[in-house]
Formats: structure tokens, C-alpha cells, sequence
């Protein structure tokens, strides 16, 4: 953080307390803002994410009384917006937008999506698209990479066969949170077992008893609903190349790639496919590339904006808040364990980032483990499980964001037909409630 806003925030420090409900009003002012503003106009696409945001961060910033002088609010703001993995999530935005765009003008989408056609029936559509993603994204360790690579081509099927593009986005992003929450490589996985003490695969074992038995009355819904499903669409000629770029994609992810050069090396194929297949030349590579980076434009701004704002909410003490009157009366194993669910699901609402939900609630999360004589392998699992759980019903999280982008529809929209996330929040709740899996309760 720069040396100018450690200054300020010593400074603030020394004042008096902002009210705690205050402090995280400029969140409240988002949702009403957002959610109340679409209601009314009965279009989700009426009110912008972004201008719903700037009316939110204009807000925390004016009663930010502790800090008197613009300058200073401002630099508070700006570090929020600055930080690291504010700033790598825009990175991935800006390469995956450029990465989507010249696949596309090559005609991978279309491949992609004959080639599925050919290869999945009408009635099973659903269920092996939720249980690809599941896989990819357990494979690979990220929702991210999952949905920049499977997006395109569920919402190429959807528009072949007919079906609603937000109900196919879904199934995907459904699918990537799965695995997200249980890959071994997963930044919430090691956040979690790291902050708890525990090992990668004891967690592994307590997360599969909560999360199989979700997928798994998923895949049953998905295979239900895919009984309607009379007719499986015509597929066109497969141009195998087309696919390569996807292939690629995954393969690079499951050998351990870092996200951001994957989706390098995928922009840099995509030019040589184009070019060996005649799609377009240097210059259509680059315009391709160009359109594709300005396609994630909003989604850079409300990254900035959300990074900002949340950031001026914990400069006033809304989380220390939000954590002290959760954990104030505890009494009782099932509680404590409920409150370390609560503190993580809140905070991640506040941060939009479940890593560093898990990372905040951690050491706090350990303290209650030990009073309380908690199972550390439990509470790793719980605190991922939440904060994956939250991560995938909030609209202006990292994953829906890219999802709604990729596909060209609202965020909203998706998480209508969003199954996945609601029903792991209802198991894991039991195994809470019930104190399954025994062993570990």
C-alpha cells in the first residue's frame, strides 16, 4: 500500500469509530440501487452494474467523515481499486475477452459445438454439460478458467438447438464452482487448509460428502429436465481445428499453467489458425483482438469501482463490525460452526472474492475452531463450501461477471437458472445442522 495512504489510514485510526451498520451501508446502496432500480423498470439491462456502482462509491465516500481532505478519500479508493487481485482479475478479463473474440472469428465456437452436438444426445445435453464443467473446473483448480472456456460453447448450443442462453450459462458456471470447491489446486482450498492447519486431502474428503451429494441431485435434475428434450439438434461439419484452441486451453490448465499464460499462449494460436486457415490476417488478428478487449470493458470498470468501494467499507470498520456481532453469542458446537458459515458468506458478499473472504475470516475462523473444539478439516471445508456458495449467487462476482460478458446476457438472468450453488448451500446447511459426515463433526 502506498506510504501517502498509510499516512491517512494511521490517521483515521486515531478517530473516533464509524457506526458499524453505516460503514456498510454503501452495500445496501448498491443492492437498492441495482436490484430495486431493475424491478421497477422490469429489465434487469436497464440499470447498469457500473452506474449502480459509482452511485454506491460516491456514497462511501462522502461519509467517510474521519478522513476530511477529497485527496486522501480518494487515495483510500484508489488502493482498493489497485490491489493485486483486483488487478490480476482484470488481467484474465482483458486476455480471456481477446481470447473468446479470435476463437470465434476462426470458427472454434462453431467446431466446438458440432462436435458436442454429435457427441451428446438431446435428452443427456444438460447433464454432460454440468458434469464437463465439473470436471474441467475440479481438474484445473479455477471457475474462471472453466467458464472462459466452456461459456462459448454452451451458449453456441444454446443458440443451435434453440435453448435459453442464461439456462446453459448456468449449467456451466454451476459446474465450475464444483470443482473450484473441491480441486486440490484451488486458491480457496489452499487459503482454507492453510488458515486452519489442516491437510489438502483430509479437507478433500470432509468438501466430498457435501458437495457429491449436491452435484448429484443436479445431474438428476439436468437429466430430468433434459427429457424434453425430444430432439437433439442438427450438427454441421466439424472443422477439427476449430477446436484446438479450446483443447489447448484445458490441457494447459490440468498440466498446472497459470491462467494468464494460457490464455496468452490461446490468443497466439488462435492468430496462427487464422492466418494458416485464411480467417484473417495480422491486421483482422489484431482488430479481432482489439474488439475482444473492449468487449470487457464494463466488466474492468465494475472490477475498479467494486475493489474501491469495498475497500472504503473495510477502512471504516464494516467488517469488524459484521464479525463482532456474529461471533458476540455463541454458545454450542453447531453454532460456532454456523457463525464461521455466516462470517465468511458475509464478508465474501462484501469483497466479491471468495479467496479473499477465506483469507479475512481465516485466523478468526481458528479461534472459534479452538474454543469451541471444532474439527479443523470441518471448518476448512465450511469456509470454502460458503464462500464458493455465496461467490456464485452474487452478480457482480469475478465469476458471473465473466460468464455474463462471455454470453451476452445479464448476471441476473443466469442466476435465475442457477441450480447448483442454492442446492449445495441447502447440504451443506444439513451437514451442519445434522453434524454430517460423523467423523468429522
Amino acid at each position: 500500500m502506498p506510504i501517502h495512504t498509510e499516512k491517512v489510514r494511521r490517521r483515521a485510526q486515531a478517530s473516533s469509530k464509524m457506526n458499524g451498520w453505516l460503514a456498510l451501508s454503501p452495500l445496501f446502496v448498491f443492492l437498492a440501487v441495482y436490484l430495486t432500480g431493475s424491478i421497477v423498470a422490469h429489465d434487469f439491462y436497464k440499470v447498469p452494474v457500473a452506474a449502480a456502482f459509482i452511485i454506491a462509491s460516491a456514497y462511501a465516500l462522502i461519509i467517510t467523515r474521519s478522513v476530511k481532505k477529497t485527496d486522501d478519500k480518494i487515495a483510500i479508493f484508489s488502493a482498493g481499486a489497485g490491489q493485486r487481485n483486483v488487478l490480476l482479475m482484470i488481467w484474465i478479463f482483458v486476455l480471456a475477452g481477446a481470447f473468446a473474440a479470435t476463437a470465434k472469428d476462426i470458427g472454434a465456437i462453431d467446431a466446438t459445438v458440432n462436435a458436442t452436438l454429435r457427441v451428446l444426445p438431446g435428452n443427456l445435453l444438460y447433464a454432460g454439460l454440468f458434469l464437463a464443467s465439473c470436471f474441467i473446473s475440479m481438474a484445473i483448480g479455477t471457475s474462471v478458467g472453466t467458464i472462459v472456456a466452456l461459456v462459448p460453447i454452451a451458449s453456441g448450443i444454446a443458440a443451435e438447438a434453440g435453448i435459453g442462453i442464461p439456462f446453459m450459462t448456468a449449467i456451466i458456471v454451476g459446474g465450475a464452482f464444483f470443482g473450484d470447491n473441491l480441486s486440490f489446486i484451488s486458491d480457496t482450498t489452499v487459503a482454507a487448509t492453510k488458515s486452519q492447519g489442516c491437510s489438502m486431502r483430509d479437507k478433500f474428503h470432509v468438501n466430498l460428502w457435501i458437495a457429491a451429494p449436491a452435484a448429484i441431485l443436479v445431474t438428476i435434475l439436468y437429466v430430468v429436465l433434459g427429457l424434453s428434450v425430444t430432439a437433439s439438434p442438427s450438427a454441421g461439419a466439424v472443422q477439427w481445428i476449430g477446436l484446438l484452441p479450446y483443447l489447448l486451453v484445458i490441457g494447459l490448465a490440468l498440466a498446472g499453467v497459470n491462467v494468464v499464460t494460457v490464455l496468452a499462449i490461446g490468443i497466439g494460436v488462435n492468430g496462427i489458425i487464422g492466418w494458416c486457415t485464411g480467417a484473417f490476417d495480422f491486421v483482422g488478428w489484431m482488430s479481432s483482438i482489439g474488439g475482444g478487449i473492449g468487449s470487457m470493458g464494463e466488466l474492468i470498470i465494475v472490477s475498479l469501482l467494486a475493489g474501491g468501494m469495498l475497500e472504503v467499507i473495510r477502512y471504516n470498520g464494516g467488517l469488524d463490525f459484521i464479525t463482532s456481532r456474529i461471533t458476540r453469542h455463541i454458545e454450542g458446537r453447531r453454532a460456532a460452526t454456523l457463525s464461521i458459515a455466516a462470517l465468511v458468506s458475509l464478508v465474501n458478499l462484501c469483497t466479491a472474492n471468495n479467496t479473499i473472504a477465506i483469507i479475512t475470516v481465516g485466523p478468526m475462523a481458528k479461534d472459534i475452531n479452538e474454543r469451541f473444539g471444532l474439527d479443523s478439516r470441518k471448518t476448512a471445508s465450511i469456509l470454502d463450501t460458503f464462500s464458493c456458495l455465496v461467490q456464485g449467487i452474487i452478480p457482480y462476482g469475478a465469476q458471473m461477471l465473466m460468464a455474463s460478458g462471455l454470453a451476452g446476457v445479464s448476471a441476473i438472468a443466469i442466476i435465475g437458472h442457477l441450480y447448483y450453488p442454492f442446492v449445495l448451500g441447502v447440504v451443506a446447511l444439513l451437514s451442519i445442522l445434522l453434524r454430517f459426515p460423523r467423523k468429522y463433526s
